[in-house]
């Protein structure tokens, strides 16, 4: 079993920035840390959940869906087993709720199907 605990969301002006945190925990995790991918995805309510950043555990070579390019960053601590994304330049467009998601063996990084894992969701809205 692997655990995910997000945290940092909050309410921001446009413009402004937040800090997402992902702590990851469970045996399954530390068996899986060579072949598991994390990402951030977001939803907000009527609509579907969509990528937002993912993250090659081992390698870290990241992805990021066009909307957030130059804007999020997602980095992770390893020695922590915690993921982050930071986001700078918010826009009203950016509100949601924002899923930390951990896929074991690494398939489609923007594929919610290829993940295993979720956390319960962090808050995020950007006023105007």
């Amino acid at each position: 079993q692997v655990q995910l605990v997000e945290s940092g969301g909050g309410s921001v002006q446009a413009g402004g920035s937040l800090r997402l945190s992902c702590a990851a925990s469970g045996r399954t995790f530390g068996t899986y840390t060579y072949t598991m991918t994390m990402g951030w995805f977001r939803q907000v309510p009527g609509k579907e959940r969509t990528f937002v950043a993912a993250i090659r555990w081992n390698s870290g070579n990241t992805y990021y869906a066009d909307s957030v390019k130059g804007r999020f960053t997602i980095s992770r601590d390893i020695a922590k087993n915690t993921l982050f994304l930071q986001m700078n330049s918010l826009k009203p467009e950016d509100t949601a709720v924002y899923y930390c998601a951990g896929d074991l063996n690494s398939g489609n990084y923007y594929s919610i199907n290829d993940y295993d894992y979720w956390g319960q969701g962090t808050q995020v809205t950007v006023s105007s």
